[in-house]
């Protein structure tokens, strides 16, 4: 920014007073200078009319405008054409409603300012014919010169004043729509947190609530088990350590890609290149695939070592999925299973169909046990975050008992048209 433009905006901060400031100390020598023409009180308190409203020109340009035209007026008949102060307090006035004022009021005061100086120039030229100056055309053409330059210069400041209007216009215009963008900004940064955030406690839900439930299954069936078969402990036990484990490693690429390590020397966090060379996830944190619709088998496996007769049906001809669709399945299955585990109660069966057709993926997982009519203590977000990633793609997910006992889960995914086989 340079030096004339810091001048500029704090001229601007700070107009009011300083137009007060001016005015009333270089009032002293134009209400001098009046009383010196003539020597009288009146031209005193015109020149104060033409220039005292001046102090107030950016803070109410129009009652300045008006006040400064009225004094104008009464000077005609009063006391004759007055040059000094009454020109330069037209044109200040005129200059500053055109650029501080509602378009209206700008163009009737250009418009009474032709009016007026057409005024002045017959005032002239009246008395350059009664003084004896010379004859009708002299007149005529003194009217002509003095109206005509007194209308050149209102007409040069207005055009001016509208080109110092048309600026601030501009500038205000830009640094709005620079305000909005800072807020648009602000306010899509929040949304996009807002929706991680989301995210992360949905995939954070899945991994937590689903081998939590597998873990308390384990122990409760490895404690009563203990007694009478240890080996059947002993399994239990093996299953809850490979969940935990598995579960740790979910967390830790799911917490891996979220966070970098700062630069040791500098402390800041290295910026993420772009173009050809920008690195995947695994080089920013190096973890295992995400979990797909092809890992629904070993999730059903392991929830075969909890003790449920779980079952896989496989219907068509399996394509390959958008990425995050294989983990929006899988991730589906796995609630499902959840819930399952938590409120079917003991010994149920289930069967996972994943049923491929030519426009539509549908995976179905339902079960004869007692979830339907089991107690929610109101707490999960488990079908709502289904419904949730089904509608990122596209899809739906319904719900509910189904006949003859027992729960139903059945979620529909359209798939993109030319997927690879």
């Amino acid at each position: 920014m340079s030096w004339w433009e810091r001048v500029t905006q704090w001229q601007d901060r700070h107009g009011f007073a300083i137009d007060l400031l001016v005015v009333f100390l270089s009032a002293p020598i134009v209400l001098s200078i009046a009383f010196a023409i003539q020597g009288r009180w009146i031209d005193v308190a015109l020149a104060a009319g033409f220039w005292l409203p001046l102090g107030w020109r950016r803070r109410t340009p129009v009652t300045s405008v008006v006040t400064v035209y009225a004094a104008g007026l009464l000077s005609l008949p009063t006391n004759g054409p007055i040059v000094f102060p009454g020109t330069l307090s037209v044109l200040i006035a005129l200059y500053s409603v055109t650029i501080f004022g509602p378009v209206w009021a700008h163009r009737a005061a250009i418009i009474a300012a032709v009016v007026g100086c057409g005024g002045l120039g017959l005032v002239f030229g009246w008395l350059a014919a009664r003084g004896g100056v010379g004859g009708i055309e002299q007149a005529i053409g003194i009217s002509i010169l003095i109206g005509g330059f007194g209308i050149a210069l209102c007409v040069a400041t207005w055009a001016f004043a509208l080109t110092r209007r048309s600026r601030r216009e501009l500038i205000a215009t830009l640094r709005d729509r620079a305000e909005r963008l800072e807020v648009e900004r602000d306010q899509q940064a929040t949304i996009a947190a807002a929706a991680e955030r989301t995210r992360i406690a949905r995939e954070m839900h899945d991994i937590v609530a689903h081998s939590l439930s597998v873990v308390v299954a384990q122990a409760d069936g490895g404690r009563y088990a203990a007694a009478a078969d240890p080996e059947a402990a002993t399994r239990s036990l093996t299953t809850i350590a490979e969940t935990g484990r598995a579960a740790l490693a979910d967390m830790r690429r799911l917490l891996g890609v979220l966070r970098e390590d700062p630069d040791p020397r500098t402390g800041s966090v290295p910026t993420v290149p772009t173009g050809p060379t920008v690195p995947t996830v695994s080089q920013l944190a190096p973890s295992t695939p995400q979990p797909a619709e092809h890992d629904v088998e070993q999730l059903i496996e392991q929830v075969r070592g909890s003790g449920v007769r779980a079952s896989l049906v496989r219907m068509g001809t399996a394509r390959r999925l958008p990425p995050g669709m294989g983990l929006t399945v899988y991730r589906i299955c796995q609630e499902a299973l959840t819930n399952v585990l938590k409120h079917a109660g003991p010994e149920p069966s289930v069967t996972v169909l994943v049923q491929w057709g030519v426009r539509s993926l549908v995976v179905e997982i339902s079960d004869d046990g007692r979830g339907a009519s089991a107690e929610s203590d109101g707490l999960g977000h488990g079908l709502l975050g289904m419904r949730e990633r089904a509608a990122m793609f596209g899809g739906t997910v319904s719900s509910g008992p189904r006949p003859g006992g027992g729960f139903r889960v059945r979620a529909e995914l359209p798939l993109p048209t030319g997927s690879a086989t």
